[in-house]
């Protein structure tokens, strides 16, 4: 009886492994929301880390977290570390495009509480009488990550903040 239990527990853990290793190599998390307001109004908010903590969800996982700007003010070049809780973690993130009023694109690298380095894009677009504002992550899905994904959605989990993020965006752009 018990033999039969730890065959059966090995061949369930063993088809658990192989089915995540089936999964995408890569992800990407992508949320979009329209705003009242010209591009021009929206990007400075974006391409210049210092307006962060007006908008970023991310911002107020800590209120103790260490920021250090460095490089360009803003544009090409600004980049952001943070050293915070466990729930901030520590990382860094650099502009490496900037395209005035329609596009701001990150290389976003995190130490803790996990290694990861993922791109972020944000696009604006025109969109009738406001800008539509894209907010996308992508990156490498590492097997473990692969594993955590069958039990937990990472879309859901980061999309929420990503949505969060656009909305105070539009509160703050729509003034």
């Amino acid at each position: 009886m018990l033999t039969t239990i730890l065959i059966i527990l090995v061949v369930v853990i063993a088809a658990v492994l192989v089915y995540a290793a089936t999964r995408p190599n890569d992800f990407v998390v992508t949320r979009s929301a329209s705003i009242k307001a010209p591009a021009e109004a929206i990007f400075p908010l974006i391409d210049d880390f210092r307006r962060w903590p007006e908008w970023s969800p991310f911002e107020k996982l800590d209120p103790n977290m260490k920021r250090t700007l460095s490089g360009a003010e803003s544009g090409k070049g600004a980049a952001y570390a943070w050293e915070g809780n466990s729930k901030a973690g520590k990382g860094r993130m650099e502009i490496v495009n900037s395209v005035p009023s329609s596009q701001v694109a990150l290389k976003l690298d995190f130490e803790k509480p996990f290694r990861a380095n993922n791109t972020v894009d944000f696009s604006l677009s025109p969109a009738g009488e406001g800008t539509t504002v894209t907010w996308a992550m992508r990156g490498a899905r590492p097997f473990i990550a692969k594993l955590m994904g069958l039990f937990m959605n990472f879309d859901t989990l980061i999309g929420k903040d990503f949505e969060a993020g656009l909305g105070n965006l539009k509160r703050l752009a729509e003034r």
